[in-house]
């Protein structure tokens, strides 16, 4: 039979069916599933951050941001797919009835056709992805929008248009977005109508005749028309950006604001460009009704050659040949401009370079070692070097820690005089847990426990005290006793710290599971159950679905520790809860502990910023605040932020117990707080509910200094022709005690007294050296002290005289005989020298230098105070086993000795006491004559110190001589009837 079908034989058929019953339930049950689980995937998360906020008392946070950012992106997004959607449709509207049979057309039906059953879909999904991109985008800027709709004035003007400040921090970037908008609506447009012209024949590309008809025509010179008109607006808005435009300027670097060229050629130059803009877009209108594109395109050609030739050729004309001939003259009026906005801007206006000799009067020195007793608290035991010896004497377990750094704050001492402490935390450490699991690490280990003080002028000198040199605790032991538990006025004191900068891991406690508390030297091991209010309640099954969810722990939701009263801590660390509470906020890198009113409470400063401050210049947060602790110890504030408005308006308490969040009001007259607090009402508290004891513990803050003294190193010139000249230019020196790297010198607490005070006042101080040279240019102090009238106070001491700088008197250190052999003697012992920080003070015209020196190594595997080095008015280093020696020393006090070959004088050496040849009468003459002499002294030259010290010393022998001469007599007398 022959083979009709001329394919190959076929085979039995299979037959493919739908697939059964049964298989298509399982299907669309785990599609079902599938789509549940992801739901819920998105729905833990918010849910987990609902609760979280609800759980600080900041849920106004949670559902403003959540429903501005909804709100942002409904409109925008709708405003784009309908923008889009309704050009979509019109240009479908507008398509002409009949198309040319060309090939280009015959190409295009096939698509037509292909389209023609889903138009309605295809145009709601191309309407919905715009819509979703543009909402998504208009999303992340809620913060613009919340500045703008809640702006405060500044009250002040910008020199160039007299425009509130507020216009330009809060105003103009809502405008720029508005417009970008704007241009992506559009561009977009543009496009979906072109295409959808092309595709139904309304535009041609290669058919004969015109290449589109009149309605393609109109309908895109109107887009066009719409195009040209946003960019007349950005012309204009240019004009106003200009106060806030950064560039580059060699006699400032970083500029920020208008300069000659700024105002005499961009400025006209937008203008006119606006101006021609305007015209154009009006030519694209006029299109409706001349149905020609020529008019519109020599227009939009004409804009396009006079943003080449005005906003680009002729301003570097301008620059070329009128600025840079005589550019000091031109610039000098617009550098005026940048030195007020930019002291202003950063809290510097107020800051005076006074002149100071900084040599001091080599023939007052008996009177310059009375001065130094007084001129300061001398914080020998430097925080940055002494947190291994808190660690290895105050540990206690190895699941506790102590910070790198630890803070400097002030207590009351025992004199009932504030004094300079030392102080950490004794932080959970969980890798020092001995046996790590699930159980152990989440609800076990918890907490750490106690705050650890010592004297931050002092350490151990008695043997039977302890280890000589090593920290003289204040506060310690487990559980801590000492002054702070003592000051709390008969208040409980909570010393558990369940939150802290280095508790990062979540822990679940109160429930059935109990938590170790502490393992005190003696005695049994205490186990507690947390009664704090913070955290997140997970006794039901929803909550602990949710946290199982979004921590990816399966355990919490079937765990047997997890019951009745269980809470969830987690987003422990300050700088967490605070980004968490307030995200309008600038964190300071450096949050320290406080004992207030019987509980550790973490002080976080925090800073409003902004980068719309016209004319003043702008500054990267993270590379001014990083000095030589910022490295591997301490964070730094916004690494990436450049601003060029700062105020420190806002200070926040963490509790580290309950974890309770308290933000309150500090600048007051903020415009930017002002404006964030009408957007977040109630999350701020008064200024004035401040407790005294919480205030006594408040400072200035060291990221805020840090950003200051980095301006002034240029900006505490006020001329404009000095300052471009850069002659009088500083720099912040490089840390000398730092072997590792040539970061910044980090800026140091201390108590002190600066020239004209009375008194000693706690301050924040850094050095500064002329721009490439190593001797000492100025000190900066700020008085720190939040109880004081004068708090932000910033004193600066130009220095007129060559005095050494930090750089040099550590080289000079270096090289004392003394320092030689004692670096011999502890290597010799496997031990090294570890410099402490070199704190510089302002003393009776000159600078003194104090430097405790630490022995790191042998027995005792932590720094210990073992030497103090001190220099004064350019004399060389002395190097003492105590400040007092070292002071007597480099003062040429009697008691201090000369260390060899240092070109210190020595001091006149003390008669010898009486023998026993001296009569008593004879000694009793000598003292008489001594005390005349020294009377004597006094009156002729009430100014002659000098001699009066002479004379003292004098008086001093007699006494001595007198004393031996009675001891000698009274056996003799004793025989006597």
């Amino acid at each position: 039979m022959p083979d009709r079908g001329g394919g190959p034989p076929t085979g039995p058929r299979i037959r493919v069916g739908r697939p059964s019953r049964r298989v298509r339930t399982l299907l669309m049950t785990l599609g079902v599933l599938a789509v549940l689980a992801m739901a819920f995937v998105m729905f833990a998360g918010f849910w987990t951050d609902w609760l979280w906020y609800r759980s600080v008392d900041y849920s106004s946070v949670f559902t403003t941001t959540l429903w501005t950012k909804i709100g942002l992106f409904a409109v925008f997004g709708l405003l784009m797919a309908t923008a889009v959607g309704v050009n979509i449709w019109l240009a479908h509207r507008l398509r002409p009835p009949l198309s040319a049979m060309s090939l280009e057309q015959q190409s295009l039906d096939r698509y037509r056709m292909g389209i023609a059953p889903f138009k309605k879909w295809v145009l709601l999904a191309i309407t919905a992805l715009v819509g979703l991109i543009a909402g998504a985008s208009a999303t992340g800027q809620w913060r613009t929008w919340l500045m703008w709709v809640n702006g405060v004035a500044f009250g002040q003007k910008d020199p160039q248009f007299s425009m509130d400040v507020s216009f330009y921090a809060f105003d103009l970037p809502w405008y720029r977005f508005l417009l970008g908008f704007g241009f992506a609506t559009a561009v977009l447009s543009l496009i979906a109508a072109a295409l959808t012209h092309y595709l139904y024949g309304g535009l041609r590309i290669t058919s004969p005749g015109a290449r589109a008809t009149a309605a393609a025509t109109g309908h895109l010179s109107v887009l066009l028309g719409l195009f040209v008109s946003l960019k007349a607006v950005a012309y204009w808005l240019d004009r106003y950006g200009l106060a806030v435009k950064s560039s580059d300027f060699k006699a400032t670097g970083n500029w920020t604001g208008l300069r000659y060229v700024d105002a005499n050629a961009y400025l006209p130059a937008k203008t006119i460009l606006f101006c021609i803009a305007v015209i154009c877009a009006v030519l694209f209108f006029a299109t409706l009704w001349r149905r020609t594109w020529q008019l519109p395109m020599i227009g939009f050609g004409l804009m396009v050659l006079s943003a080449i030739l005005i906003g680009g050729l002729y301003p570097a004309i301008v620059q070329k040949f009128q600025v840079q001939p005589n550019e000091q003259a031109k610039e000098s009026p617009y550098i005026q401009k940048n030195i007020d906005a930019t002291r202003k801007a950063y809290g510097i206006d107020g800051a005076k370079p006074e002149d100071y000799e900084g040599k001091g009067d080599p023939n007052r020195k008996a009177q310059q070692r009375d001065e130094a007793t007084s001129a300061a608290s001398y914080r020998v035991v430097d925080s940055n070097v002494v947190s291994p010896a808190f660690q290895q004497l105050q540990q206690e377990r190895k699941y506790y820690q102590f910070p790198e750094t630890l803070d400097v704050d002030r207590y009351t001492g025992p004199d009932g005089k504030p004094q300079d402490t030392v102080i950490g935390l004794r932080e959970l450490d969980i890798t020092g847990i001995p046996k790590r699991n699930w159980i152990n690490d989440h609800f076990t280990y918890t907490h750490g426990y106690g705050a650890i003080a010592a004297k931050g002028t002092s350490a151990i000198t008695d043997p039977t005290e302890g280890t000589v040199g090593s920290p003289d605790f204040t506060e310690s032991g487990m559980p801590t006793t000492g002054q702070l538990s003592d000051d709390n006025k008969g208040k409980k004191y909570e010393q558990r710290i369940y939150y802290g900068e280095k508790t990062e891991q979540y822990s679940i406690v109160g429930g059935p599971q109990k938590e170790l508390d502490y393992e005190a030297s003696t005695g049994p091991t205490k186990y507690t159950s947390y009664q704090g209010k913070s955290g997140v309640s997970i006794s039901n099954t929803l909550n602990r679905a949710a946290y199982a969810v979004a921590f990816g722990e399966p355990q919490i939701l079937y765990s047997g520790a997890v019951g009745e009263g269980s809470r969830i801590l987690y987003n422990r660390t300050p700088k967490e809860r605070l980004e968490a509470v307030a995200p309008w906020l600038t964190i300071d890198g450096d949050a320290y502990p406080a004992v207030v009113d019987g509980r550790i409470q973490w002080i976080v400063d925090a800073y409003t910023t902004t980068n719309g401050y016209p004319y003043a210049s702008r500054t990267t947060l993270g590379d001014t605040t990083a000095d030589s602790l910022t490295t591997n110890q301490r964070a730094v504030v916004a690494q990436q932020n450049q601003v060029n408005y700062i105020r420190n308006s806002v200070k926040a308490t963490v509790d580290a117990y309950d974890g309770s969040v308290k933000l309150y009001q500090w600048d007051t007259q903020d415009p930017v707080l002002k404006t964030w607090m009408k957007a977040f009402p109630g999350t701020v508290k008064a200024k004035s509910e401040i407790s005294d004891e919480l205030r006594s513990h408040l400072r200035y803050p060291q990221d805020m200094f840090k950003v200051q003294r980095e301006l002034l190193t240029r900006y505490h010139v006020t001329e404009p022709e000095q300052f471009y000249s850069g002659s009088d230019a500083w720099q912040v020196p490089d840390d000398p005690t730092n072997k590792k790297d040539t970061s910044a010198v980090p800026p140091y607490y201390l108590s002190l007294k600066m020239p004209g005070e009375s008194e000693q006042k706690f301050s924040l101080t850094t050095t500064f050296t002329p721009a490439g040279r190593p001797n000492l240019g100025a000190f900066m102090a700020v008085d720190a002290d939040a109880n004081s009238k004068g708090y932000g106070t910033i004193r600066l001491l130009r220095v007129t005289k060559t005095v050494q700088g930090p750089s040099q008197v550590q080289s000079e250190l270096n090289g004392v005989p003394e320092v030689a052999t004692f670096v011999r003697d502890l290597r010799g012992t496997d031990s090294d020298i570890e410099y402490g920080n070199l704190l510089t003070i302002p003393l009776d015209g000159g600078f003194l230098y104090v430097e405790p020196v630490y022995a790191r190594g042998g027995s005792a595997n932590y720094p210990l105070l073992k030497k103090v080095a001190v220099a004064y008015g350019g004399g060389k280093p002395v190097f003492k086993d105590s400040l007092t020696e070292a002071l007597d020393a480099v003062f040429e006090q009697k008691g201090g000795t000369e260390p060899p070959g240092d070109g210190t004088t020595t001091p006149p050496p003390t008669k010898p006491p009486a023998t026993g040849g001296d009569s008593l009468e004879k000694a009793i003459a000598d003292v008489l004559k001594a005390h005349t002499d020294a009377d004597a002294a006094l009156s002729k030259d009430p100014k002659d110190w000098g001699a009066y010290g002479r004379a003292q010393e004098d008086l001093d022998a007699a006494l001595e001589r007198l004393s031996a001469a009675e001891g000698k007599k009274s056996p003799a007398a004793s025989k006597s009837p």
